[in-house]
């Protein structure tokens, strides 16, 4: 009698197109990495993936490197040199300590530099989020054609120079042919002011910078409000309107939160750039009259350039950063908590 492993046997050599089965784990085991997605292969195709983002950020890496982080040490290492005219020239500055810092501490015009610093700054910002926050209530307000070219007014403000306009606004306050002083007089109402010199009086001079900055930088705050406020969604106004809420309490209540982390980011943004505001007071007023105008961007570059003291000017410039630093921490933080709860 014939067995069953013989039946089986010649039955599968008498059918030569049948593939024997094999029992799973009998075949010869591949060596690693020679798979299509298995080992070397698919490590080295991880390796390249995960190096990709830090090749695109290279160059914007070295771009900061050079630009911002460099200077920053540079002027970290000066502030503590012995650094002046002398050292320019021969290449060679002597270590100081904390010389530079004594003196620009224990100098008279330090805490009134730093406190009128700050007054100005938070009467640009004021001035400029106040202003910028009642245009981008006035976009929404205007039809399609108005808007639009309130909008490319707006952006063409904001595109000119700092010096270009510097030197516009300086022709406009011009005495004798100054276009303001001739409309002054023109108007009958405060007498002849053709030859008011406004750089000349210490209010006079704060306002003309004051609404220099403030032109400036009122298109871009607008334009980024208008932008937050046109993501609102309609309907909440709607349920307001039916509510017989006014404009005033749905502008408080609906518009004014939905705006804030908008608020903060353009409020730290103003801060950092009018605290740093160098070519409008320069060209205007030099810091004076009377030291009126005279921030500490003017007094570092008076210091380093004017009095060849590049190393106290070197540590004014990073007085000034670590003071922007403490300024805006707050701002930064609240900042940061607010897209948190978004998320």
């Amino acid at each position: 009698m014939t067995s069953t492993a013989e039946r089986v046997s010649g039955s599968a050599a008498a059918e030569p197109g049948t593939r024997q089965r094999r029992p799973a784990g009998s075949g010869r085991l591949r060596p690693a990495g020679s798979g299509p997605q298995g080992g070397r292969g698919g490590r080295r195709r991880s390796l390249t993936s995960s190096r990709a983002p830090l090749v695109l950020l290279a160059p914007a890496a070295l771009l900061l490197l050079a630009l911002v982080v460099y200077p920053l040490v540079r002027l970290l290492v000066i502030s503590f040199q012995d650094y002046g005219l002398r050292a320019i020239f021969t290449g060679q500055a002597g270590f100081a300590g904390l010389t530079n810092y004594t003196n620009v501490l224990t100098d008279p015009s330090f805490w009134p530099v730093i406190l009128r610093t700050i007054l100005v700054t938070g009467a640009m910002v004021i001035g400029t989020i106040g202003i910028g926050m009642a245009v981008s209530q006035l976009l929404t307000r205007l039809g399609v054609a108005m808007r639009t070219v309130v909008s490319v007014v707006l952006v063409l403000a904001w595109a000119m120079p700092n010096v270009a306009s510097s030197l516009v606004w300086q022709w406009l306050f011009q005495p004798f042919y100054g276009v303001l002083n001739w409309l002054i007089t023109q108007l009958g109402v405060f007498g002849d002011h053709t030859q008011d010199n406004w750089a000349s009086s210490p209010g006079q001079a704060l306002t003309i910078v004051l609404s220099l900055v403030i032109w400036q930088a009122v298109p871009f705050v607008a334009l980024t409000l208008y932008a937050a406020q046109s993501q609102i969604a309609p309907e909440y106004y709607e349920a307001g309107s039916l509510d017989g809420a006014s404009a005033w309490a749905m502008y408080r209540a609906i518009t004014l939160p939905a705006l804030v982390p908008t608020l903060l980011l353009v409020t730290i943004l103003s801060v950092i750039w009018d605290f740093n505001v160098f070519n409008q007071i320069w060209l205007l007023t030099k810091g004076g009259p009377e030291d009126t105008t005279l921030t500490l961007g003017i007094w570092t570059f008076v210091k380093s350039f004017v009095s060849n003291a590049y190393g106290q000017g070197a540590a004014i410039a990073v007085i000034s950063t670590l003071i922007l630093g403490a300024l805006t921490s707050y701002y930064i933080r609240r900042l940061v908590r607010s897209g948190e709860e978004d998320l």
